[in-house]
């Protein structure tokens, strides 16, 4: 007679999507050959609503945030470091028109949406997984972004959805060399080149890597920096000076590479239950960004809608 105790279910996930990341990734791999109503290209909404939807119904999330990124030049970081992401050229017009059609549609689906004209999409999820955490849920990131991996906590998940790669907090390690709560850190310490982030010039990421795994923080590495040449290390002496050359910016960088967690969610009382879907706003959309016949039935099928009615003229 087996007398072991049942396994404690897992929390209930809510899905928190990295937007930006699929709507960019669209925009990039499919061809401008789709134009709504207007003439204007529609290639990422539309392969932005096809990510959604093999989302939706492969998981059938009942909680669930889908995060966008609105501060692309306004972010409290660039107050911080005017030069934050100042290496990337201005998303055109067009880019900027389909991230609203993104929006608009998963809002029509009765997604939540997150949006701040202060925060990053990160800082979003980062503040929505920490909320949710608080009333017994556990996150389930969708991205492949690496900074977000510091957000994960015993339960939590990350999710590459483009690789069908998933991650826990324990998997942070053999991914990035460093554990999940010293991401920041680690970042802030090597920089990264794609958020135009300094981090120590010479410092890389097997040095930063292995100084963490010696010091535990920032903190500890900058306060005990006299041990670093005594250390096990190549280039120790030469890493040392450059911490105590550097250690303001190295600072400046954390506060970089910190994903914020008091970003404003608007009510998120109802814990990002999905809500009904506005088949008026579904339709109208459908029309105006002329999804073909396949995608609209996907689009009604995956919330419940009767793609058939919506078919007959009122």
């Amino acid at each position: 007679m087996n007398n072991a105790a049942p396994t404690p279910a897992a929390p209930t996930a809510v899905y928190l999507v990295d937007a930006s990341l699929y709507v960019f990734r669209a925009w990039h791999s499919i061809p401008d050959e789709f134009q709504d109503a207007e003439g204007w290209p529609t290639n990422a909404v539309h392969g932005f609503a096809r990510f959604l939807l093999e989302l939706i119904e492969r998981e059938r999330p009942r909680h669930i945030a889908v995060a966008f990124d609105e501060a692309l030049d306004s972010c409290f970081r660039n107050a911080i470091y005017p030069a934050y992401k100042a290496n990337r050229d201005p998303a055109p017009d067009a880019l900027k028109r389909q991230f609203g059609h993104c929006q608009a549609l998963c809002r029509a689906l009765g997604l939540a949406v997150l949006s701040d004209s202060q925060y990053e999409a990160d800082d979003l999820i980062g503040s929505a997984i920490v909320a949710m955490r608080g009333h017994g849920y556990r996150g389930v990131i969708v991205s492949a972004d690496k900074d977000l991996s510091q957000l994960l906590d015993t339960h939590d998940e990350q999710w590459d959805f483009a690789r069908g790669q998933r991650w826990g907090a324990d998997g942070v390690h053999a991914r990035q060399g460093v554990h999940a709560r010293q991401v920041a850190d680690y970042l802030a310490l090597t920089g990264d080149a794609v958020d135009n982030i300094p981090g120590v010039p010479g410092i890389g990421a097997k040095t930063a890597a292995a100084l963490l795994a010696h010091f535990d923080t920032l903190d500890a590495l900058l306060a005990r920096v006299e041990e670093v040449p005594f250390l096990r290390l190549r280039g120790a002496a030469s890493a040392a000076a450059r911490l105590r050359e550097h250690r303001a910016q190295a600072l400046l960088c954390r506060q970089l590479t910190t994903i914020a967690l008091d970003a404003p969610l608007g009510d998120s009382s109802g814990h990002f239950v999905r809500g009904p879907a506005n088949a008026a706003g579904l339709l109208e959309l459908c029309d105006r960004l002329r999804f073909g016949p396949m995608t609209r039935r996907r689009l009604h099928e995956a919330v419940g809608l009767d793609f058939a009615a919506s078919q007959v003229p009122s």
